[in-house]
């Protein structure tokens, strides 16, 4: 488990995966392990400190755990994701236990990614920067568990199957409370903008 076969015909070798690279020492492929999923990790990690330069302090003790859980790791680069996001949970709420209090609610900031881009059409960048904004508000106003199953489910993009093994819950429960968090979602934006979707 861990390696990919390279087929690139008779006699090849098996090509090592970014995960045995890692636990093989090898920096650069840390470099890039970091690099491809510290977006994820920072925007799990805002979710839960509600506050940008906190969450960066949480996501690099994530891969901090991450490096030192890297033996105990036993599945391929494909099933990575789930497990690292998992972990990075685990320090969230670990941080949170540790500060004894819950933070008070605010806006989670928009990511850079949703500023409009001068080169694209301005309109068009408006309009979806300003969507960003209401979703952001939205979820905002969810219940923790439905905000939480938000997070996984629509924006990291985790399988429902994956959910349910974070969570260790029954699949059937991560369903029906996925359904219901849409439906409390969809609920929160009218009530920012009874216009959206009209």
């Amino acid at each position: 488990m861990g390696r990919r076969n390279s087929r690139e015909g008779p006699g090849s070798v098996e090509t090592p995966s970014l995960i045995d690279r890692c636990r093989a020492g090898d920096a650069l492929a840390w470099e890039a392990l970091v690099r491809r999923y510290q977006g994820r990790v920072l925007g799990l990690a805002v979710h839960y400190a509600r506050d940008r330069e906190e969450a960066r302090d949480w996501a690099q003790d994530v891969f901090v755990r991450v490096y030192r859980k890297l033996g105990a790791y036993d599945g391929d680069d494909e099933r990575l994701l789930p497990w690292l996001l998992s972990v990075a949970r685990n320090v969230c709420i670990d941080r949170l236990r540790r500060r004894k209090a819950r933070p008070p609610a605010q806006d989670v900031p928009v990511e850079e990614t949703d500023v409009p881009d001068a080169a694209a059409d301005p309109l068009e960048a408006t309009e979806r920067s300003a969507r960003a904004r209401l979703l952001h508000r939205a979820i905002e106003r969810l219940g923790e568990g439905h905000r939480e199953m938000i997070l996984l489910k629509e924006i990291q993009g985790l399988k429902l199957e994956e959910i349910a093994r974070m969570l260790a819950l029954p699949l059937g429960t991560v369903k029906s409370r996925s359904n219901r968090a849409r439906v409390e979602l969809a609920t929160r934006i009218r009530e920012i903008d009874p216009s959206y979707g009209a």
